[in-house]
């Protein structure tokens, strides 16, 4: 499965590269996939509803399926690698975009914004391939992207799957 991870320092602009990167990518006619690391506490379920119950009961996974969308509850993950998540969930994307996961292995880009941090999150030997960046100093022996070009790292991205 192709998989990359967009890692940076928070307020980066991971999502919204993210965001771009989805609409383009799709609009070409691929499965895109995303998986984000959240490092802070998020209610999966609502106490009390169905799906709650049914994992509070003992179920290894609970899915929600609504009109406007389905959503999967898997309280007890033991495997949380980007690559072994996307395998286990996301089997019909072309493509697979994780959000963070700046420690697990596996190519990463980092997003790294000077009015946030001049240094870098990750190393090149922690995974880095590419830099989508204002400051030119960080990793210089990577191929460097402007914060917005959007069309050359898709083309980037792409070369890379192809690997």
């Amino acid at each position: 499965m192709n998989l990359i991870s967009i890692v940076g320092h928070s307020g980066s602009g991971k999502t919204t590269l993210i965001e771009k990167l989805v609409r383009e990518l799709t609009q070409s006619g691929l499965r895109v996939a995303t998986i984000k690391n959240a490092h802070h506490k998020v209610e999966l379920d609502t106490p009390g509803k169905d799906s709650w119950r049914y994992t509070q009961a003992g179920a290894a996974m609970s899915m929600l399926v609504t009109n406007g969308g389905v959503q999967l509850i898997a309280p007890q993950v033991e495997r949380r690698e980007p690559q072994q998540l996307a395998e286990r969930f996301l089997g019909e994307a072309d493509l697979v975009l994780a959000e963070g996961f700046s420690l697990a292995p596996g190519a990463k880009i980092e997003v790294l914004r000077r009015a946030c941090s001049a240094t870098p999150r990750c190393t090149v030997d922690e995974g880095v391939v590419a830099m989508v960046s204002d400051v030119d100093e960080a990793h210089p022996q990577l191929p460097h992207f402007a914060l917005d070009d959007v069309d050359g790292i898709i083309a980037f991205i792409l070369q890379q799957s192809q690997q």
